[in-house]
């Protein structure tokens, strides 16, 4: 019996459609970490990008447990002296850019290196219920029925 170690012929990509509406942040987060990883695949191999292409859609209504919306805070700095700056969870969702929380959850579920930094290219969040990708006809993933702990009422 040999180990099996795929070659970029036998990767074979999927699209799929995550509809994120009332979906426990973590949760989605680590089941597409996953997908993108491709470790949900028979073929898996730890050195190649195998990841499906994942489209996460209504990034604007997850949701998060406990006191997270007001509790957790997101910090940068800016690089001047003293410009430490800081955000919460709820204000990023209620913000500009709301589809940033999850993809950032989702980066930071994946191992750190230039493979991961490759196969987070593979992720497209959108704010609304629409995306460019009908053409690409994704398949689409009920993360809300594989668990009843993956969703919550808002």
């Amino acid at each position: 019996m040999k180990t099996f170690s795929a070659t970029p012929a036998d990767i074979d990509k999927k699209w799929i459609l995550i509809d994120a509406e009332g979906v426990v942040l973590g949760r989605l987060a680590s089941i597409v970490a996953t997908r993108l990883r491709g470790k949900h695949k028979a073929t898996f191999t730890p050195h190649m990008d195998m990841g499906d292409n994942v489209i996460i859609i209504n990034a604007d209504k997850i949701q998060l447990t406990g006191k997270k919306r007001t509790d957790k805070v997101h910090y940068w700095h800016t690089g001047y002296p003293g410009g430490i700056k800081s955000r919460t969870a709820g204000q990023i969702l209620e913000g500009k850019h709301p589809e940033r929380l999850v993809a950032k959850a989702v980066q930071r579920m994946l191992p750190g290196g230039p493979l991961s930094r490759e196969q987070l290219r593979n992720l497209r969040v959108y704010a609304g219920s629409e995306h460019p990708h009908e053409a690409q006809q994704p398949e689409v993933l009920d993360v809300k029925s594989m668990n009843p702990k993956n969703a919550r009422e808002g």
